[in-house]
């Protein structure tokens, strides 16, 4: 579906989502970083605040992922939360490391109800009808749309803007400066996820000038879309 088409419809203000995903929200993009070494966390998140980018995921795919959160999350501004969550233990370490938030590529329902009963916000990953309902009944209003780009893209998150209008999504995985645009005009988008922006080699490589004009260009499609929309 266009995403003219869903424009007009009654959707799901990503500005009035609960349990503090507002900001993520109001952010409209986060980075999605998967990091080696503890010692890259600090000037890392340095780099994206100075380029106006208040926000990280830390994906658990390393073993570096608790301390890095708790290195970010010392740092004043800067919004951290754990990504890859698979386990309510993974959750667990995640947020007595600092994060805030809690992603993840499916949906769990075990990481869902221990993210709820301890007040943190979860975006766990769908990517088709049946999930997308599943996780409204559990009473999510925000999820993670993953693999974006292979599971339809802009024309499948149109069609369930469509269907499930009080879901609000974080489209994750082919996105990249050249599209990004697109997902934002979309309704019921209220922030997408950006593995672009700071890719595990140039961290490796130190390349924190260009992740920081990556970052900084993201913020400009994200406040050039928002602003008109």
């Amino acid at each position: 579906m266009d995403p003219e088409q869903v424009a007009g419809r009654d959707t799901v203000d990503p500005l009035t989502l609960p349990g503090g995903l507002q900001q993520i929200a109001e952010i409209g993009i986060v980075p999605v970083v998967t990091l080696d070494r503890v010692a890259d966390a600090e000037p890392l998140a340095l780099t994206l605040l100075e380029a106006g980018l208040p926000c990280v995921e830390i994906t658990f795919r390393t073993e570096t992922a608790a301390a890095a959160i708790a290195a970010i999350s010392q740092i004043p501004d800067m919004l951290v939360g754990a990504g890859t969550v698979l386990t309510v233990a993974q959750a667990i370490t995640a947020v007595e490391a600092g994060a805030r938030f809690l992603a993840a590529p499916g949906f769990d329902p075990e990481v869902v109800e221990w993210s709820r009963s301890h007040e943190v916000p979860a975006v766990p990953g769908v990517m088709t009808p049946t999930e997308v309902g599943l996780a409204a009944r559990s009473g999510l209003r925000m999820l993670k749309f993953f693999p974006a780009g292979s599971a339809g893209g802009v024309g499948a998150l149109g069609s369930l803007g469509a269907v499930y209008p009080d879901i609000a999504f974080m489209p994750t995985g082919g996105i990249e400066a050249g599209n990004l645009a697109d997902y934002l005009r979309l309704p019921n988008v209220a922030a997408c996820g950006a593995s672009w922006v700071a890719p595990r080699q140039m961290i490796a490589a130190g390349e924190f000038a260009d992740i920081g004009r990556r970052a900084a260009e993201a913020v400009a499609i994200v406040t050039r879309v928002r602003g008109a929309r």
